[in-house]
C-alpha cells in the first residue's frame, strides 16, 4: 500500500492516541456522578478539535520537510477533509446512542461506562476495517465504483427514509439478541452480569454495549468508503478517522440535551454521502480537487445547520 506514513509518523500517532486515551478515560470519569456536564463536554470537544488541528499542522511541517510544499499541502488537506467528513457522519451515530440509552433508561453515570468500551471497541473495529478497505482498494481499484454506487444508494435512502425506520431496525436486532441471552429486567448498577440461583444473567448494559458497537459498524460501512473518495492512503484515512472518533464521548454529552434541534441533519448527511458517491463514480472522468470537496462538505453542513436554526426559531414564535 502506498502511504506517506513513515515508521516515525505511525509511532508518533500511536503515542498521541495512547496518551490522550489514558488522559481522556481518567480525567473525564473523575466526576462524582460519572457523567459529564455540558461545559465539561464542550471543553473536551475543543481539546480534541485542537489536538486534531495540531496534528494536521505537525503533518504539514513534517511532510514539507520530507517531500515539499505540494505533497504537504495535499495530504494535510486530505486529512482535514476526511476529519470533517467523519466528524459530521459521527453526529448521526451519537443520536443513535441517545436513542439506545433512552430506550434502556440508562442513567448518565452508567452511560459513561458503556461509552468507554464503545469508543475503544470502535477504534479497534475501524482500524481493522480501514486496513482491510485499503488492501481491497490497492488490489482491486474498481471497487471504488462499488463504494461510490453504494454511497449514492445510501444517501438517497437516508434522504427518503423516516426517522423511525432506524428505531424499527434496532428493535429487531434487540429482539434477536434477547432470544439468545438471559437478560435481567432491570439494571444492576455498573454490573454487566449477575448470578441468580446459580445461573448467569446479563444485565441490560451488555445489550446496550453490543448495540453501540453494532451501530458504529453500520455507520463505519458508510463513512469508511466515503473517506476513500478523499484519499486511499491508509495513514491519512486512519488518522483522520480515529481523531474524529476519539472525541465522540465528549460530543455525546455535548449534544445530549439538544438532539431534537438537529432534525434536518439527516438530510444534510444524505446529500454529503450522495456527493461523495458521485465523486467516486467520476474518479476516472473528472477528478474533483480535495479543496472543492472540503468546501462542498463544509457548505452543506453550514446550510443544514442554518436552516435548522431558522426552523427552530419559527417553531418557537
Amino acid at each position: 500500500m502506498q502511504t506517506v506514513g513513515t515508521p516515525l509518523m505511525w509511532g508518533i500517532f500511536s503515542v498521541i492516541v495512547t496518551i490522550m486515551l489514558i488522559i481522556d478515560l481518567r480525567l473525564q470519569s473523575s466526576g462524582r456522578s460519572g457523567s459529564m456536564s455540558v461545559k465539561h463536554a464542550a471543553l473536551w470537544s475543543l481539546v480534541w478539535v485542537g489536538l486534531s488541528l495540531g496534528f494536521a499542522a505537525g503533518l504539514w511541517f513534517y511532510l514539507q520537510h520530507l517531500s515539499g510544499n505540494a505533497v504537504a499541502s495535499e495530504q494535510t488537506l486530505n486529512f482535514l477533509t476526511g476529519y470533517l467528513l467523519e466528524k459530521a457522519l459521527a453526529v448521526d451515530n451519537v443520536f443513535v446512542w441517545l436513542m439506545l440509552f433512552s430506550a434502556f433508561a440508562v442513567p448518565p453515570a452508567l452511560q459513561q461506562r458503556v461509552l468507554v468500551y464503545g469508543v475503544l471497541g470502535a477504534i479497534v473495529l475501524r482500524t481493522v476495517m480501514i486496513f482491510a478497505g485499503s488492501w481491497l482498494v490497492n488490489e482491486f481499484s474498481w471497487i471504488l465504483y462499488i463504494f461510490g454506487a453504494f454511497l449514492i444508494i445510501t444517501g438517497i435512502k437516508m434522504f427518503l427514509s423516516k426517522s423511525d425506520e432506524g428505531n424499527q431496525e434496532e428493535s429487531r436486532m434487540l429482539r434477536w439478541l434477547k432470544k439468545r441471552m438471559r437478560v435481567t429486567d432491570r439494571l444492576e448498577g455498573e454490573k454487566f452480569f449477575v448470578i441468580r440461583q446459580g445461573v448467569r444473567y446479563a444485565t441490560p448494559l451488555p445489550l446496550v454495549l453490543i448495540m453501540v458497537e453494532l451501530s458504529d459498524v453500520i455507520f463505519a460501512v458508510d463513512s469508511i468508503p466515503a473517506i476513500f473518495a478523499v484519499t486511499t492512503d491508509p495513514f491519512i484515512v486512519l488518522t483522520s478517522n480515529l481523531f474524529a472518533i476519539l472525541g465522540l464521548r465528549a460530543m455525546y454529552f455535548l449534544l445530549a440535551g439538544v438532539a431534537e434541534k438537529f432534525s434536518l441533519l439527516q438530510y444534510g448527511l444524505a446529500v454529503i454521502l450522495t456527493f461523495i458517491g458521485v465523486k467516486m463514480l467520476l474518479i476516472d472522468v473528472w477528478h474533483i480537487p480535495t479543496a472543492i470537496s472540503l468546501s462542498v462538505i463544509a457548505t452543506i453542513l453550514i446550510v443544514t445547520l442554518g436552516l435548522n436554526h431558522w426552523l427552530n426559531i419559527r417553531k418557537k414564535s
